[in-house]
């Protein structure tokens, strides 16, 4: 029952073991959701139960979900004012649910919160403190982490080498979890960039962003969303946007390559090499050249998206009016009256 739920909570900074931070602290809760009915009931209750001190308003952001998650948030929104909600047409993927609610929220500030609350929303205030020191965005690194080994192990790899082998600048361990200015947040949403990695965009951005370590915890409802093959393709897409240093590699390889089987073929016509040991080493350095090729042309597909990119996601259903631009049907047309969001000029996600 939605009335089992606390109100929100009137607490005053520097409680017991919580910073002092300003409660009039204008903050908007983007939660992204896909197929998370079961939470999100229980995740509007500890939100609002613990950061209900704030100027805060909840917007919850349904990629395509088929499971009665946007009947639950239906529900919340018709009895708390501060909860609104973006619906898709269909299921985007995680970086267009995200993107949505930065594009829209209402209040100066952003906290990013996942539907299955694995970073407690408790943490949120060490963050809020930070954001409040002159920082345009901090973000959680955890202290310990409750995932999967091949999720902990994966993410450590990929950043590793992110930033020491490819010189990409990541907040080292951040994570989606973060609090930022909602200004820098659709900036970068409007760069339209043809992969929309937030974590190395930031640094591209601003200098003033840090780091808070925060705790975590073990997924209690429903299933993650993020699996090894994700993690993979999400990597590579990290390397390939945003370091040159993978296609000057190639080109090196490619060069390599074209010389090793010019001198093959140089060696083999001579007699200097037999022929099976030449058609081995031939297909090594057409292997290299093949790789190489491949890279390259995840380049040119990277740039063609970035060129001509359709937009980001569409909307069928929201509890506000919303750009005709990103509404499916092209109309705006809502769920509840209300005033357009604060949308930068052009935004076209």
């Amino acid at each position: 029952m939605l009335n089992a739920y606390p109100p929100p909570a009137a607490m005053t900074a520097g409680g017991a073991g919580r910073p002092a931070v300003d409660d009039r602290f204008g903050l908007t809760a983007v939660i992204p959701c896909y197929d998370e009915a079961d939470s999100i009931h229980p995740a509007y209750a500890e939100i609002v139960g613990e950061l209900g001190r704030y100027d805060l308003e909840l917007l919850f952001v349904d990629d395509g979900s088929t499971d009665g998650t946007l009947d639950r948030i239906r529900e919340l929104a018709a009895v708390d004012p501060r909860v609104h909600y973006l619906s898709f047409a269909r299921n985007f993927g995680f970086e267009a649910a995200f993107s949505a609610g930065y594009c829209y929220a209402g209040k100066p500030w952003i906290v990013h919160l996942d539907a299955d609350l694995q970073f407690p929303p408790s943490e949120v205030h060490a963050l809020v403190e930070r954001a409040q020191a002159g920082y345009d965005a901090v973000f959680g690194v955890r202290t310990n982490r409750d995932d999967p080994w091949y999720r902990r192990w994966g993410a450590a790899a990929y950043h590793a080498l992110g930033r020491r082998g490819l010189g990409i600048e990541i907040p080292p361990g951040a994570t989606t979890f973060r609090v930022l200015r909602s200004e820098l947040a659709r900036r970068i949403v409007d760069l339209r960039l043809g992969t929309p990695y937030f974590l190395a965009t930031v640094p591209r951005l601003t200098s003033h962003y840090t780091t808070v370590p925060v705790s975590h915890r073990a997924r209690t409802r429903g299933r993650s969303k993020f699996r090894l093959g994700r993690l993979i393709a999400h990597a590579l897409e990290l390397y390939i946007a945003f370091s040159r240093r993978a296609i000057h590699a190639t080109g090196l390889l490619a060069l390599v390559a074209a010389i090793a089987t010019v001198g093959i073929a140089t060696v083999t016509a001579l007699g200097w090499l037999g022929d099976s040991a030449a058609l081995v080493t031939g297909l090594a350095a057409q292997s290299v050249g093949l790789i190489g090729l491949a890279v390259i042309m995840r380049y040119l597909v990277l740039v063609a998206d970035a060129q001509a990119r359709p937009a980001m996601f569409y909307i069928r259903a929201a509890s506000f009016p919303v750009d005709p631009a990103d509404h499916v049907y092209g109309a705006g047309s809502h769920d509840q009256a209300g005033a357009v969001r604060p949308l930068l000029a052009g935004v076209t996600p």
